[in-house]
Protein backbone atom coordinates (compact mmCIF):
# COMPACT_ATOMS: atom_id res chain seq x y z
CA UNK A 1 0.00 0.00 0.00
CA UNK A 2 2.75 2.49 0.97
CA UNK A 3 4.82 1.36 -2.01
CA UNK A 4 1.93 2.00 -4.38
CA UNK A 5 1.18 5.41 -2.87
CA UNK A 6 4.68 6.79 -3.41
CA UNK A 7 4.99 5.14 -6.84
CA UNK A 8 1.69 6.64 -8.06
CA UNK A 9 2.63 10.12 -6.78
CA UNK A 10 5.97 10.05 -8.58
CA UNK A 11 4.39 8.75 -11.77
CA UNK A 12 1.78 11.52 -11.79
CA UNK A 13 3.87 14.54 -10.74
CA UNK A 14 6.34 16.50 -12.92
CA UNK A 15 9.89 15.37 -12.23
CA UNK A 16 8.88 12.14 -10.54
CA UNK A 17 10.00 9.98 -13.45
CA UNK A 18 13.48 11.52 -13.18
CA UNK A 19 13.71 10.39 -9.56
CA UNK A 20 12.69 6.81 -10.40
CA UNK A 21 14.97 6.59 -13.45
CA UNK A 22 18.00 7.88 -11.55
CA UNK A 23 17.48 5.39 -8.74
CA UNK A 24 16.99 2.48 -11.16
CA UNK A 25 20.20 3.45 -12.94
CA UNK A 26 22.47 4.12 -9.94
CA UNK A 27 20.72 2.57 -6.91
CA UNK A 28 21.16 5.99 -5.24
CA UNK A 29 19.99 9.59 -5.54
CA UNK A 30 22.07 12.74 -5.86
CA UNK A 31 21.43 15.51 -3.34
CA UNK A 32 19.47 17.50 -5.94
CA UNK A 33 17.26 14.54 -6.86
CA UNK A 34 16.69 13.63 -3.23
CA UNK A 35 15.48 17.19 -2.57
CA UNK A 36 13.18 16.86 -5.57
CA UNK A 37 11.76 13.61 -4.18
CA UNK A 38 11.04 15.21 -0.79
CA UNK A 39 9.40 18.27 -2.38
CA UNK A 40 7.14 16.17 -4.61
CA UNK A 41 5.95 13.92 -1.78
CA UNK A 42 5.46 16.66 0.82
CA UNK A 43 3.52 18.74 -1.74
CA UNK A 44 1.21 15.78 -2.36
CA UNK A 45 0.87 15.12 1.37
CA UNK A 46 -0.01 18.75 2.12
CA UNK A 47 -2.42 18.93 -0.81
CA UNK A 48 -4.34 15.98 0.60
CA UNK A 49 -3.96 16.41 4.36
CA UNK A 50 -3.15 20.10 4.91
CA UNK A 51 0.00 21.71 6.30
CA UNK A 52 -0.11 19.61 9.49
CA UNK A 53 -0.55 16.02 8.29
CA UNK A 54 -0.96 13.39 11.04
CA UNK A 55 2.02 11.38 12.13
CA UNK A 56 0.67 8.17 10.61
CA UNK A 57 0.40 9.88 7.23
CA UNK A 58 4.03 11.01 7.32
CA UNK A 59 5.09 7.52 8.34
CA UNK A 60 3.06 6.05 5.47
CA UNK A 61 4.94 8.15 2.94
CA UNK A 62 8.23 7.37 4.70
CA UNK A 63 7.67 3.62 4.50
CA UNK A 64 6.68 4.00 0.88
CA UNK A 65 10.01 5.67 0.11
CA UNK A 66 12.15 2.91 1.58
CA UNK A 67 9.91 0.22 0.08
CA UNK A 68 10.25 1.74 -3.39
CA UNK A 69 13.91 2.73 -2.94
CA UNK A 70 15.39 0.19 -0.48
CA UNK A 71 18.97 1.46 -0.88
CA UNK A 72 17.88 4.77 0.67
CA UNK A 73 16.93 3.05 3.91
CA UNK A 74 18.97 3.93 7.00
CA UNK A 75 20.06 0.57 8.50
CA UNK A 76 19.99 2.14 11.99
CA UNK A 77 16.38 3.30 11.65
CA UNK A 78 13.11 1.41 11.84
CA UNK A 79 11.33 3.16 8.96
CA UNK A 80 14.18 4.70 6.99
CA UNK A 81 15.72 8.12 6.98
CA UNK A 82 12.95 10.22 5.37
CA UNK A 83 10.89 10.48 8.55
CA UNK A 84 11.42 9.41 12.15
CA UNK A 85 8.03 9.16 13.78
CA UNK A 86 9.42 9.00 17.30
CA UNK A 87 11.35 12.26 17.20
CA UNK A 88 9.52 14.05 14.40
CA UNK A 89 12.73 14.49 12.44
CA UNK A 90 13.78 13.61 8.90
CA UNK A 91 13.61 15.23 5.51
CA UNK A 92 9.83 14.96 5.19
CA UNK A 93 9.29 16.57 8.59
CA UNK A 94 11.83 19.29 7.88
CA UNK A 95 10.22 20.15 4.55
CA UNK A 96 6.76 20.31 6.13
CA UNK A 97 8.07 22.65 8.83
CA UNK A 98 9.55 24.89 6.14
CA UNK A 99 6.19 25.08 4.41
CA UNK A 100 4.48 25.80 7.72
CA UNK A 101 6.87 28.66 8.47
CA UNK A 102 6.38 30.14 5.03
CA UNK A 103 2.60 30.06 5.30
CA UNK A 104 2.73 31.61 8.78
CA UNK A 105 4.71 34.75 7.85
CA UNK A 106 1.66 36.95 8.02
CA UNK A 107 0.66 35.57 11.41
CA UNK A 108 2.04 36.38 14.81
CA UNK A 109 5.33 34.57 15.49
CA UNK A 110 4.75 31.51 17.61
CA UNK A 111 8.21 31.39 19.14
CA UNK A 112 8.65 27.84 17.93
CA UNK A 113 12.26 26.76 17.78
CA UNK A 114 14.49 23.79 18.37
CA UNK A 115 13.31 21.58 21.16
CA UNK A 116 14.99 22.15 24.48
CA UNK A 117 14.51 18.53 25.45
CA UNK A 118 17.72 16.92 26.61
CA UNK A 119 18.32 13.81 24.54
CA UNK A 120 19.60 10.69 26.22
CA UNK A 121 22.85 10.41 24.33
CA UNK A 122 26.16 12.13 23.78
CA UNK A 123 29.37 12.97 25.66
CA UNK A 124 27.74 15.02 28.43
CA UNK A 125 25.24 12.38 29.55
CA UNK A 126 25.58 10.70 32.93
CA UNK A 127 25.66 7.00 32.04
CA UNK A 128 26.34 3.57 33.44
CA UNK A 129 29.95 2.62 32.73
CA UNK A 130 31.27 -0.74 31.60
CA UNK A 131 33.89 -1.22 34.27
CA UNK A 132 33.07 -1.59 37.95
CA UNK A 133 36.28 -1.55 40.03
CA UNK A 134 36.85 -4.47 42.37
CA UNK A 135 38.21 -2.11 45.01
CA UNK A 136 36.16 0.89 46.07
CA UNK A 137 38.21 3.70 47.55
CA UNK A 138 37.00 5.67 50.51
CA UNK A 139 36.98 9.45 50.17
CA UNK A 140 40.21 9.66 52.17
CA UNK A 141 41.89 6.92 50.09
CA UNK A 142 40.82 8.72 46.92
CA UNK A 143 42.40 12.00 48.09
CA UNK A 144 45.58 10.15 48.99
CA UNK A 145 45.74 8.45 45.57
CA UNK A 146 45.24 11.77 43.79
CA UNK A 147 48.02 13.35 45.87
CA UNK A 148 50.45 10.49 45.18
CA UNK A 149 49.77 10.55 41.44
CA UNK A 150 50.55 14.23 41.07
CA UNK A 151 54.22 13.73 41.98
CA UNK A 152 54.95 10.14 40.98
CA UNK A 153 57.48 9.31 38.25
CA UNK A 154 56.13 5.75 37.91
CA UNK A 155 53.71 5.95 34.95
CA UNK A 156 52.40 2.40 35.45
CA UNK A 157 51.51 3.23 39.04
CA UNK A 158 49.79 6.41 37.85
CA UNK A 159 47.70 4.37 35.40
CA UNK A 160 46.70 1.92 38.14
CA UNK A 161 45.62 4.68 40.50
CA UNK A 162 43.81 6.51 37.69
CA UNK A 163 41.82 3.33 37.16
CA UNK A 164 41.00 3.10 40.88
CA UNK A 165 39.89 6.75 41.00
CA UNK A 166 37.80 6.44 37.83
CA UNK A 167 34.37 6.36 39.60
CA UNK A 168 35.27 9.49 41.58
CA UNK A 169 36.43 11.21 38.38
CA UNK A 170 33.16 10.38 36.62
CA UNK A 171 31.23 11.97 39.49
CA UNK A 172 33.24 15.15 38.96
CA UNK A 173 32.82 15.08 35.17
CA UNK A 174 29.01 15.03 35.34
CA UNK A 175 28.93 17.74 38.02
CA UNK A 176 28.60 21.08 36.17
CA UNK A 177 30.24 22.90 39.08
CA UNK A 178 33.36 20.72 39.10
CA UNK A 179 33.76 19.36 35.57
CA UNK A 180 36.01 22.24 34.49
CA UNK A 181 38.49 21.32 37.25
CA UNK A 182 39.26 17.79 36.02
CA UNK A 183 42.64 18.68 34.53
CA UNK A 184 43.60 20.52 37.70
CA UNK A 185 42.64 17.63 39.95
CA UNK A 186 44.07 14.99 37.58
CA UNK A 187 46.97 16.80 35.85
CA UNK A 188 48.66 13.56 34.73
CA UNK A 189 46.38 13.56 31.67
CA UNK A 190 48.79 16.24 30.44
CA UNK A 191 51.97 14.15 30.54
CA UNK A 192 51.10 10.45 30.79
CA UNK A 193 49.94 9.20 27.41
CA UNK A 194 47.09 6.70 27.14
CA UNK A 195 44.95 7.88 30.06
CA UNK A 196 42.13 9.07 27.78
CA UNK A 197 42.05 5.66 26.12
CA UNK A 198 42.03 3.93 29.51
CA UNK A 199 39.06 5.95 30.81
CA UNK A 200 37.12 5.45 27.57
CA UNK A 201 37.58 1.69 27.80
CA UNK A 202 36.36 1.79 31.40
CA UNK A 203 33.26 3.61 30.15
CA UNK A 204 32.42 1.57 27.05
CA UNK A 205 34.63 -1.52 26.90
CA UNK A 206 37.44 -2.62 24.58
CA UNK A 207 35.14 -3.70 21.73
CA UNK A 208 33.69 -0.20 21.36
CA UNK A 209 37.05 1.52 21.82
CA UNK A 210 38.66 -0.13 18.78
CA UNK A 211 35.80 0.50 16.34
CA UNK A 212 37.17 3.59 14.58
CA UNK A 213 40.65 2.17 14.02
CA UNK A 214 39.18 -1.12 12.79
CA UNK A 215 36.28 0.16 10.69
CA UNK A 216 37.51 3.43 9.18
CA UNK A 217 40.11 1.93 6.79
CA UNK A 218 37.93 -1.02 5.78
CA UNK A 219 34.33 0.24 5.83
CA UNK A 220 34.26 4.03 5.57
CA UNK A 221 37.35 5.64 4.07
CA UNK A 222 37.08 4.64 0.42
CA UNK A 223 33.30 5.06 0.36
CA UNK A 224 33.57 8.61 1.71
CA UNK A 225 36.18 9.42 -0.93
CA UNK A 226 33.93 8.05 -3.70
CA UNK A 227 30.95 10.05 -2.45
CA UNK A 228 33.02 13.25 -2.34
CA UNK A 229 34.23 12.67 -5.87
CA UNK A 230 30.60 13.05 -6.96
CA UNK A 231 30.23 16.47 -5.29
CA UNK A 232 30.85 19.78 -7.10
CA UNK A 233 34.58 20.33 -6.91
CA UNK A 234 35.95 23.09 -4.67
CA UNK A 235 39.64 23.79 -4.13
CA UNK A 236 39.68 22.63 -0.51
CA UNK A 237 38.08 19.30 -1.39
CA UNK A 238 40.45 18.80 -4.35
CA UNK A 239 43.35 19.19 -1.95
CA UNK A 240 41.95 16.53 0.38
CA UNK A 241 41.27 14.15 -2.51
CA UNK A 242 44.83 14.69 -3.75
CA UNK A 243 46.11 12.99 -0.59
CA UNK A 244 44.33 9.82 -1.65
CA UNK A 245 45.47 10.06 -5.26
CA UNK A 246 49.12 10.50 -4.19
CA UNK A 247 49.46 8.65 -0.87
CA UNK A 248 53.21 8.00 -1.29
CA UNK A 249 54.11 11.20 -3.14
CA UNK A 250 56.04 13.97 -1.39
CA UNK A 251 53.70 16.92 -1.86
CA UNK A 252 53.40 20.09 0.17
CA UNK A 253 49.69 20.85 -0.02
CA UNK A 254 47.79 18.97 2.62
CA UNK A 255 47.21 16.35 5.26
CA UNK A 256 47.90 12.65 4.96
CA UNK A 257 45.40 10.25 3.46
CA UNK A 258 43.68 9.20 6.72
CA UNK A 259 43.13 12.70 8.11
CA UNK A 260 42.09 13.94 4.67
CA UNK A 261 39.35 11.29 4.52
CA UNK A 262 38.03 12.42 7.94
CA UNK A 263 38.02 16.05 6.80
CA UNK A 264 36.19 15.01 3.61
CA UNK A 265 33.33 13.99 5.90
CA UNK A 266 32.80 17.72 6.54
CA UNK A 267 31.99 18.10 2.84
CA UNK A 268 29.52 15.21 2.93
CA UNK A 269 27.94 16.31 6.21
CA UNK A 270 28.16 20.11 6.03
CA UNK A 271 29.07 22.03 9.19
CA UNK A 272 26.26 23.11 11.48
CA UNK A 273 25.29 26.79 11.55
CA UNK A 274 26.54 28.47 14.72
CA UNK A 275 23.09 29.41 16.04
CA UNK A 276 20.60 32.21 15.67
CA UNK A 277 22.99 34.87 16.96
CA UNK A 278 25.54 33.88 14.32
CA UNK A 279 23.41 32.77 11.38
CA UNK A 280 24.59 31.57 8.01
CA UNK A 281 26.38 28.55 6.66
CA UNK A 282 29.91 27.64 7.66
CA UNK A 283 32.22 26.40 4.91
CA UNK A 284 33.84 23.00 5.34
CA UNK A 285 37.26 24.68 5.08
CA UNK A 286 36.37 26.93 8.03
CA UNK A 287 35.14 23.95 10.05
CA UNK A 288 38.39 22.12 9.35
CA UNK A 289 40.29 24.82 11.27
CA UNK A 290 38.14 24.07 14.32
CA UNK A 291 39.02 20.37 14.12
CA UNK A 292 42.77 20.42 13.49
CA UNK A 293 45.46 23.13 13.52
CA UNK A 294 48.95 22.70 12.05
CA UNK A 295 52.08 24.22 13.59
CA UNK A 296 55.65 23.88 12.36
CA UNK A 297 58.03 21.81 14.46
CA UNK A 298 59.81 24.09 16.90
CA UNK A 299 56.69 26.12 17.69
CA UNK A 300 56.52 27.18 21.32
CA UNK A 301 53.57 25.20 22.67
CA UNK A 302 52.95 27.55 25.58
CA UNK A 303 52.82 30.53 23.23
CA UNK A 304 50.13 28.76 21.24
CA UNK A 305 48.12 28.05 24.39
CA UNK A 306 48.51 31.67 25.55
CA UNK A 307 47.23 32.90 22.17
CA UNK A 308 43.87 31.18 22.68
CA UNK A 309 41.46 34.00 23.52
CA UNK A 310 38.49 31.91 24.65
CA UNK A 311 37.70 28.50 26.06
CA UNK A 312 37.46 26.17 23.09
CA UNK A 313 36.08 22.76 22.50
CA UNK A 314 38.73 20.04 22.01
CA UNK A 315 40.72 20.21 18.79
CA UNK A 316 43.89 18.61 17.48
CA UNK A 317 47.18 20.48 17.30
CA UNK A 318 49.44 18.79 14.76
CA UNK A 319 53.15 19.62 15.05
CA UNK A 320 55.51 18.61 12.26
CA UNK A 321 57.63 19.68 9.31
CA UNK A 322 54.55 19.81 7.08
CA UNK A 323 50.92 18.71 7.26
CA UNK A 324 51.52 15.17 6.06
CA UNK A 325 54.65 14.70 8.17
CA UNK A 326 53.48 15.13 11.78
CA UNK A 327 55.78 14.33 14.69
CA UNK A 328 53.32 14.87 17.57
CA UNK A 329 49.59 15.42 18.03
CA UNK A 330 48.09 17.21 21.03
CA UNK A 331 44.47 17.56 22.14
CA UNK A 332 43.91 21.20 23.07
CA UNK A 333 41.22 21.65 25.71
CA UNK A 334 40.62 24.83 27.69
CA UNK A 335 44.20 26.09 27.19
CA UNK A 336 45.69 22.72 28.13
CA UNK A 337 47.75 20.50 25.82
CA UNK A 338 47.17 16.76 26.24
CA UNK A 339 49.71 14.69 24.26
CA UNK A 340 48.22 11.96 22.08
CA UNK A 341 49.62 8.49 22.52
CA UNK A 342 49.29 7.82 18.80
CA UNK A 343 51.54 9.45 16.21
CA UNK A 344 49.15 8.56 13.37
CA UNK A 345 46.45 11.02 12.34
CA UNK A 346 43.69 8.41 12.57
CA UNK A 347 44.82 7.39 16.06
CA UNK A 348 44.99 11.04 17.14
CA UNK A 349 41.47 11.72 15.88
CA UNK A 350 40.32 8.59 17.73
CA UNK A 351 41.73 10.08 20.96
CA UNK A 352 40.19 13.49 20.21
CA UNK A 353 36.74 11.96 19.83
CA UNK A 354 37.14 9.95 23.05
CA UNK A 355 38.25 13.06 24.95
CA UNK A 356 34.72 14.47 24.61
CA UNK A 357 33.32 11.55 26.63
CA UNK A 358 36.21 11.31 29.09
CA UNK A 359 35.94 15.02 30.00
CA UNK A 360 32.17 15.37 29.45
CA UNK A 361 32.67 18.06 26.82
CA UNK A 362 29.97 19.03 24.32
CA UNK A 363 30.75 18.80 20.63
CA UNK A 364 31.85 21.97 18.88
CA UNK A 365 28.61 23.42 17.46
CA UNK A 366 30.04 23.67 13.95
CA UNK A 367 31.28 20.05 14.02
CA UNK A 368 28.24 18.62 15.82
CA UNK A 369 26.69 16.66 12.94
CA UNK A 370 30.02 15.15 11.91
CA UNK A 371 30.75 14.03 15.47
CA UNK A 372 27.25 12.55 15.85
CA UNK A 373 27.85 10.53 12.67
CA UNK A 374 31.13 9.23 14.10
CA UNK A 375 29.47 8.49 17.45
CA UNK A 376 26.47 6.52 16.19
CA UNK A 377 27.63 5.09 12.87
CA UNK A 378 31.25 4.21 13.65
CA UNK A 379 31.36 3.63 17.43
CA UNK A 380 27.66 2.64 17.69
CA UNK A 381 27.25 4.70 20.88
CA UNK A 382 23.71 5.81 21.85
CA UNK A 383 22.18 4.56 18.61
CA UNK A 384 18.52 5.71 18.41
CA UNK A 385 19.02 7.82 21.55
CA UNK A 386 20.93 10.86 20.35
CA UNK A 387 19.16 13.27 18.00
CA UNK A 388 20.55 13.09 14.46
CA UNK A 389 20.07 15.44 11.53
CA UNK A 390 18.50 13.92 8.39
CA UNK A 391 21.82 14.41 6.60
CA UNK A 392 23.62 12.18 9.08
CA UNK A 393 21.10 9.39 8.54
CA UNK A 394 21.19 9.87 4.77
CA UNK A 395 24.97 9.60 4.53
CA UNK A 396 24.91 6.54 6.78
CA UNK A 397 22.41 4.91 4.42
CA UNK A 398 24.60 5.73 1.43
CA UNK A 399 27.74 4.33 3.00
CA UNK A 400 26.33 1.19 4.64
CA UNK A 401 23.90 0.01 1.96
Amino acid sequence: MCFKLVKSVLESKPGGDRVVNEYNRTKALTDETRRKLVKILTADMIETHGTSPPRQVKEKYARGIVNLFPYLSDPFSKNGYEHDGESGTGYLAWRIKTVQRSSAKDRRASGEGPSGTEHAGGPTVNREFQHVPETTLTEEQCREAISVMKHSTDEEMVKRKMKLTFPHRRDLVVDPHQSSEILSIFPRFKDVKGLIEQDFILMFGEATSVKLLEKWPTTFKQKIIRECQKLPAVNEMKELLLAEDNPEEDYELGWDSDLSSILLLLHLIPPTAQGRKRPGKVAASQAEKQLVVFKKAGTNLQEHLDSITASTQPYLLAVGTKKNVIHQFFIILDKNAIPCRSTSSLGAFDELFKAHFVFGTSYNTVLHNMYVFIQTTVYNIDVAKVKESPRVAEIRARLLN
